[in-house]
């Protein structure tokens, strides 16, 4: 391929989440242990202090 075909290029709706596990994978791949489970840790605790904060926004009452 050159790159100048015009022909749209379908794509699976899993190719987005396999390169991100790719990506993840790749990138925490050679990490210890106890240096995987401090990163996804934070980024768990990150995740639940939005759901957390986005629950508590839709509860209030709109103005």
């Amino acid at each position: 391929m050159d790159g100048t075909d015009t022909e749209p290029v379908l794509a699976s709706k899993w190719d987005l989440p396999l390169a991100l596990f790719s990506l993840i994978r790749v990138a925490f791949g050679d990490l210890p242990v106890w240096a995987k489970a401090i990163v996804f840790g934070l980024v768990g605790s990150v995740g639940v202090w939005a759901a957390i904060s986005r629950l508590r926004g839709r509860r209030s009452p709109a103005r």
